[in-house]
């Protein structure tokens, strides 16, 4: 079974190979996310930056090159008043392998939880310093024809003044064990159990407790193309509430995500 790094075949059966890389970056000034993902051979790349002092969201997706590039570690967008130069402080992640859709199909993903960011964003004339925490995501498979999942990505501090961050997930390698939902403690990784969500509202856990999400600002896309069709909604905004191994939160920045796929 071909897994990255290696080179992934760009069909598997009657399969499409589905690949992208997702980051999202989250502090106190600004939540931003950039994102590059192929659907076989066809690219498409978005961005969207949430100015939280001025309450302003500017976003796009672009099927041109150069708008949105994910060159290794470096995130960098470039599009008409907005200017993105990030580093990321990437770690190992945590990988999850999941059978999808009729066999051999099957899923991977990498999840990396706080990471560093560094660099400067350009909105309009104003010029932002950032050096905040963020989620990155980068997954690859011969998904099924019809998918569909929600998600939740963010970065907090516990009330015990302890960094962490999560990823959690229903509808995609949400196996009872063996799953990608996880919380890092203070750069520790816990798998958790299954989770519920309460539409883009809130995540409830298996364990018990959970977060409640406030809307700030949301991206959201509909496509309907001839063998490709796509309903997605990804806010941003805020999160209070309990995690476990974490315990309460002092404060929580993230998405939260819900996406119905036929690909």
């Amino acid at each position: 079974m071909p897994l990255p790094p290696a080179r992934l075949p760009l069909r598997l059966g009657t399969r499409p190979l589905k690949r992208w890389r997702w980051v999202g970056c989250f502090d106190e000034q600004l939540l931003l996310c950039a994102a590059i993902a192929h659907v076989g051979p066809v690219p498409v790349a978005w961005y969207a930056v949430w100015d939280r002092a001025a309450r302003t969201l500017a976003e796009r997706t672009a099927r041109r090159p150069g708008v949105v590039r994910l060159d290794g570690s470096r995130v960098r967008v470039r599009d008409a008043g907005v200017a993105v130069d990030l580093t990321l402080h990437e770690g190992p992640g945590v990988e999850t392998v999941s059978p999808h859709g009729p066999a051999p199909g099957y899923a991977w993903t990498r999840k990396q939880g706080g990471v560093r960011m560094t660099g400067t964003v350009r909105l309009g004339d104003r010029r932002l310093a950032v050096d905040a925490r963020g989620i990155v995501d980068d997954s690859a498979g011969y998904h099924a024809r019809r998918t569909a999942w929600r998600w939740s990505a963010g970065v907090g501090v516990s009330a015990t003044g302890v960094p962490v961050a999560w990823n959690l997930v229903a509808g995609l390698h949400d196996a009872a064990a063996a799953s990608e939902r996880t919380v890092w403690v203070d750069g520790e990784p816990h798998e958790l159990g299954p989770v519920a969500f309460d539409g883009l509202d809130g995540v409830a856990f298996a364990e018990g407790g959970g977060l409640r999400f406030t809307l700030e600002a949301a991206r959201a896309r509909r496509e309907r193309l001839v063998v490709v069709a796509s309903d997605y909604e990804q806010p941003f905004g805020t999160f209070a509430g309990t995690l476990p191994r974490a315990g309460a939160l002092r404060s929580g920045l993230g998405v939260m995500e819900r996406h119905d796929a036929r690909w």
